[in-house]
Parts: structure tokens; sequence; C-alpha cells
């Protein structure tokens, strides 16, 4: 450990055993607590007085009287939010809106960003992400290198004469702390440019020579950069570029099909991949221990969390509260925040793997997902079992989608994989057998409707041409930054316009 990282880590160290320790045995008072501060603080909106939240005095009142909502719910009140109109679900004045397209749709979403939840969530959240980090590695030397982050490819642009809109890194970036500034890469010039293939070749030519001992990004964008970079300088590695790089903080999409890649690149044993959970709506959790999977739910940030069943209905009978969550479960997560989001269906769903502390996976979102067959597939069974495959044919991949393809013919269907491949396996048989094999093991419901290929057939392998995701994504002005393909669709309207580009 630097002399620097020596001298701030006892700070970030005792934030992260309060964590710990509160986590463990005062999760249902934080929570109690979260959700008081947030019912008080907003009883004079005009939300607020709808609902009644000067006569809410516990959850119960809070789950009987206010809705469950999506976007398209919310968005009148965050329509006259955009227009300048105060005190609509927040009290605080909104300065700033996340502008998001999401994964499953092209219309853009516009996210209320409050003074609050930016200090008490986003902020909160990469603070306390260090400090979980310096706990599980005393050699760091963080605070001596530079910190490289990969941020989205929108500025921020004026609403009216008091809001501006963007992606959230790029607003994160305009509130920051100006110390933080000392030890980031690149330039806050480079990291607002639009244009992501211009930015991609400033990034390279403005870090390569400086001591990056940090990665912050989406896995898939970031492959691109580091392969920008050893293309740039010549080099095999990235620990030969950069050979004090120890930490790629990761969140986004899931990191698993693209692990071995990043072994390859970055060979070194002092390396470690940490995950996060942040979203224009919030941050929400840390990978506490990298030897496991699962992320620690963050209780005090000004979030108020609950859950609906996967499957189920969108309306208050469904949901259950933190303390009734189960292991196992698929969960749609609500949020309701300290930036005016109230039962807000985020659009994730998540399995609790610990009950204390709150621990979870990701396994993919409400709207992604293939149901088709009454086989219930998620993302997260797509990720492992994609690894899998690699892992048996040597392949790597780049992107991918699946989608159900009926053979009106047979009255049975299959499930259709579009992969982009950055080395192809030996054999797209041996690759589609092996992931249906694991997609079986690890999906009961999966194995049952393939049992005998009584209504589902073997998946089929379509090999994708070089870019073809690439393409998609700049004709719709989503290349770089925070978007992503969605992996699972359960209709064929991507696929479909994905092949016609093949």
């Amino acid at each position: 450990m630097d002399i620097v990282t020596g001298a701030v880590s006892p700070i970030f160290k005792l934030r992260a055993k309060k964590i710990l320790r509160m986590y463990s045995c005062f999760a249902a008072e934080l929570q109690d607590k979260q959700l008081s501060i947030l019912v008080s603080r907003a009883a004079n909106t005009l939300w607020g007085k709808k609902y009644g939240y000067a006569a809410t005095k516990d959850y119960n009142t809070f789950g009987r009287n206010v809705p469950v909502s999506t976007y398209e719910e919310l968005y009148p009140y965050i329509k006259r939010m955009l227009n300048g109109e105060r005190n609509v679900l927040w009290p605080s004045e909104m300065k700033w809106f996340a502008k998001s397209s999401g994964t499953t749709n092209d219309r853009s979403k516009y996210i209320p960003v409050s003074r609050e939840i930016l200090h008490n969530c986003h902020y909160r959240g990469g603070f306390d992400t260090v400090a979980l980090y310096l706990m599980q590695n005393d050699k760091s030397c963080l605070f001596g290198k530079k910190n490289l982050v990969l941020g989205g490819s929108h500025s921020p642009v004026r609403l009216n004469k008091s809001a501006h809109c963007g992606d959230l890194s790029a607003i994160l970036l305009h509130n920051i702390n100006p110390l933080v500034n000392l030890t980031r890469v690149p330039d806050k010039k480079i990291i607002l440019m639009d244009e992501w293939e211009a930015k991609i070749k400033a990034i390279v030519e403005n870090t390569y020579n400086k001591d990056v001992a940090s990665l912050s990004g989406i896995p898939s964008w970031m492959l691109a950069l580091i392969k920008a970079v050893l293309q740039y300088t010549g080099k095999s590695t990235l620990d030969e570029v950069w050979p004090n790089l120890e930490v790629f903080f990761h969140g986004g999409v899931g990191f698993e099909p693209y692990r071995a890649q990043y072994k390859a690149l970055i060979p070194s044993d002092k390396m470690h991949y940490m995950e996060i959970y942040n979203a224009s709506e919030g941050f929400f959790g840390i990978q506490d221990n990298m030897t496991e999977s699962s992320m620690l739910l963050m209780l005090d940030y000004g979030v108020f969390y609950e859950f609906i069943p996967a499957g189920e209905a969108y309306n208050a009978e469904n949901v259950v509260p933190l303390e009734g969550v189960k292991t196992g479960v698929n969960y749609a997560m609500l949020i309701s925040t300290c930036g005016g989001l109230w039962r807000y269906v985020i659009g994730d769903t998540i399995r609790f793997t610990s009950l204390k502390p709150y621990k979870f996976v990701i396994t993919g979102r409400t709207k992604l997902y293939i149901n088709a067959f009454g086989e219930e597939l998620m993302v997260d069974n797509a990720e492992k079992g994609l690894r899998k495959a690699c892992e048996a044919t040597g392949a790597t991949v780049k992107a991918f989608t699946a989608a159900p393809l009926f053979l009106l013919h047979t009255g049975k269907g299959k499930h259709q994989w579009l992969v982009e491949f950055e080395n192809e396996p030996a054999s797209t048989d041996v690759f589609a057998h092996t992931l249906d094999e694991e997609l079986k093991s690890l999906n009961s419901d999966y194995d049952a409707k393939r049992y005998r290929d009584i209504s589902l057939l073997q998946l089929e392998i379509t090999v994708a041409r070089r870019g073809l995701f690439d393409d998609w994504m700049r004709n719709r002005d989503r290349l770089g930054g925070q978007h992503k393909v969605p992996a699972l669709q359960n209709d064929r309207k991507l696929m479909d316009e994905l092949l016609l580009l093949n």
C-alpha cells in the first residue's frame, strides 16, 4: 500500500466495518428509517398530498395508500418537473434529469436526479465501493495512481432555465468533488465527448501513458477500450501497459460471458473484479466479497425497497417488504427514493442469496426473459450457460441475444441464439449442445420443457457477422456508454431486425 492510500484508507475501512455491522444486525431498522424520512420530506408535495403522506405513520399505511408505479404511470408528474414545476414528486429543486433509453425500447426516459439522491445515494455508493474494496485488498495503491472511468456518451443539455438532462455519468461528473479529479482519467472534455469512436481514440491517447490502477465501466464497452489500448501500444496484455492495474469496478451487464476474455487480456494475479449495481434511479448494490458473486443490498442510501415475485402482476396485493423475501426466488424490485420515485418498478429482477445480511444477484430484467413455452429462462441462466459453452469449445462471445422460434408445422419451438463471437468455437454444434445442457442443469422449467423434445427442441446458434450488434446500436444512436443490447426477448421483433442486418 502506498503512502497516500495508507493515509486515507482508515477512513474508508471505518465505514466498511460500520456497513457490515449495521446491515447484519439492523437491516429492518435502517429501512424503516429510510421510509420515515422519505414520507416526511415529501408530505407537502403534490404526490404526498394526494396519497396522504402527512398521516402515514408506518409501512402498512404506506402500502395501502400508495400505488405501485411504472415509469409510464409516473411520467405525467415527471413531465411537470421537466417543465420546471417544483414540489411535484420531491420537495427540493430538480436541476438534473438522467436521460436513459433503457434496454427494451427506444423512447428516452427522464429520471429525476435530486441533490439528495446525488449525494446520499450515488456518491455514497462510490465511496462505499472503495471502502469495501480496501477492506478486501490491504495491498491496494488506489489513491497513489490514476483511475480510469468509462462513462456515458451524452453530455448534459439544457431543458429549461434551471434544469439539464444527460447521461447519469455526465451528471455525476458535473457535480463531483473536485478532489476526485486529481486521480481520475481521462480529461473531463474527453469523458463528455458524444461520438463514441472518436471518444475511444481520445481516451487511448490521453491515458495509455498514465499509471492506471483501476477501471470503471460496463464490461462490453471497457473490453472495446482495452483492445484499442493494446492496438495503439502494440502490447499483448494490459498489464504490460498499466503494470499497477489492480481492479475493475463493473456493472450494467453480467460479467460471466466476458470473464475469460478479461483474464486473457489481464493475466496479472493481482487483478480483482468487483461488481456494483448502479442505475440512473440510484445505487443499490456492492460486491462485498470478491470471491462470491452476490452483492450487498445498500440499506441507508435514501432508498426504501419492496419486491414482487417475478411473473406476478404489479399491484399492491403482490408486494413483499424486505423482511418478507426468501432466498432462491426471483423478484421484481420496487424502489421509493429521495429522487422522487415512489414504489417504482425499476425493471430489474434479483434473487436473494442471503438474508443476514441481505445479499443478492441480478437475474435479469422484468422484460428480458424467454417464457414462450413455459421455460422461464432468465438472463443469469443465459450468461452462465454461455460461459460453460465457451469453456468447452474455446470460444469467446462479444455480444448475443436470444428469442423464441415457433415451428408451426410441428406445434413445437426452440430458442434461436444470435451470437457474435470474438473467437468462434471449433464446432457450433458442440457449443449449442453444451449451452443447451447447461441451461437444463440451471433451470428446471427449461429442463422439463426440453424433456424428450416434448415442447421445446434443442436451441440453435446463428453466428452473427462481425460488428452486427455495434451497427444496430449505431443506427439507433446508442453506440457506447451505458447502452446495452437486450440479451433475451420473449418475441422476435429485435431478432428479426438483427437478422435483416446480418
